[in-house]
């Protein structure tokens, strides 16, 4: 269908809990099109609706895993257990994160190592599974967009120290700011 572009820190759509989908239209399966669109374009392997101005608890992914999961899906109204995130010094070399909303920049987090997922396909058809790993820390990444939050939201001290220094230098923060894949440079180099 169409890439849509990608909302950056600051946006409001990306700081407020988005909304439940109430029904499964033609118009939710164009959505979903086009956020898949847009996950590609930007070489990504998740996207969340408000990462794309929409505020519904909608997130796409592409992930090759070792759970037997498929490597592409949609969730729509998503929920998720998790096992114990440790507490732990995040690893910079193993736990790193970007973001297609805080576009070029990455910073290590802690994350859980489990989820259970739950939630629905574009189709309204229930939908659940269990991650690990890598794969994981995608769901809860593009789960946290749903409430509100990116990863950059939940630094340890040290790290968030830089992620302030960086937005600020970036003038991140402000209403209105965007990029479009597969139209401006790929901020990760892909």
């Amino acid at each position: 269908m169409s890439i849509r572009p990608v909302t950056i820190y600051g946006e409001p759509v990306l700081h407020t809990r988005a909304k439940e989908v109430t029904e499964f239209t033609d118009e939710l399966r164009e959505l979903i099109t086009d956020m898949y669109d847009t996950m590609d374009a930007a070489n990504a392997v998740g996207l969340a609706a408000p990462q794309v101005g929409v505020g519904l608890r909608i997130f796409t992914y592409q992930y090759e895993n070792e759970d037997e999961v498929p490597a592409r899906g949609v969730i729509v109204n998503p929920h998720l257990t998790l096992s114990k995130v440790s507490q732990a010094t995040p690893d910079p070399d193993e736990e790193l994160e970007g973001c297609l909303s805080a576009p070029a920049l990455n910073f290590p987090l802690k994350r859980a190592e489990f989820a259970r997922v739950e939630g629905f396909d574009g189709d309204g058809n229930p939908i659940s599974f269990e991650a690990t790993g890598w794969f994981a820390r995608v769901m809860q990444h593009e789960y946290d967009h749903l409430d509100g939050y990116l990863y950059v939201d939940k630094l340890t001290e040290k790290w968030a120290k830089r992620w302030k220094k960086a937005k600020k230098s970036l003038e991140w923060g402000v209403p209105g700011l965007t990029w479009m894949p597969g139209t401006d440079e790929d901020p990760f180099g892909h």
